[in-house]
């Protein structure tokens, strides 16, 4: 499943996000994300990508490769944009159904894939089902620009940091590797 577009919009009646992509095989998938699954997805995917960077750059080097990335992303929209509004083109096959399903929960990590970084976001569903998207550098990008307007525009506060884990002797996780959920 590749994606091929994003699209979210804040309904302040609700206070939540309706959330939608699409893919190349012509499907799309809908979601409500609250506002603790919106700053979840920005807060752990801003410090999964810094330490990532970490593992060959320095600490400050990595906040500022991450920060430059964003900015490029953003002018890059922005310049797309101006010459070519892009219209969300709705699917015509909705696996998960047409009414959008509420995310429980998040988990993310990095993992290699053909010698790529690649984020691996987990949407946890009602009932235990998840759906599980993989993206890679601009992809992570463009979707974390876009939920952070809309936090922007909620007024939904600063997204807060993320403090690494200490591994302790019972915990079951790969050391020196940030434990996000």
């Amino acid at each position: 499943m590749t994606i091929k577009q994003f699209n979210a919009t804040y309904l302040a009646n609700d206070d939540r996000l309706l959330f939608r992509f699409n893919t190349s095989e012509d499907t799309e998938f809908r979601f409500w994300f609250t506002r603790r699954v919106t700053l979840f997805i920005l807060a752990a995917t801003s410090h999964l990508l810094v330490k990532n960077l970490e593992q060959s750059h320095t600490p400050e080097a990595a906040k500022a490769i991450a920060q430059f990335g964003e900015e490029a992303i953003k002018k890059e929209r922005e310049q797309r944009e101006a010459v070519k509004p892009e219209t969300y083109q709705p699917a015509s096959s909705y696996p998960l159904g047409a009414d959008p399903v509420l995310v429980m929960d998040v988990k993310c990590a990095f993992e290699k894939q053909e010698g790529e970084d690649i984020l691996s976001l987990d949407l946890v569903l009602p009932g235990g089902a998840n759906i599980n998207l993989k993206m890679a550098g601009p992809t992570l990008q463009a979707m974390c620009l876009l939920l952070n307007q809309l936090r922007e525009h909620a007024a939904w506060g600063e997204v807060p940091q993320v403090q690494d884990v200490s591994v302790g002797a019972g915990d079951t996780h790969a050391p020196g590797k940030p434990l996000v959920h």
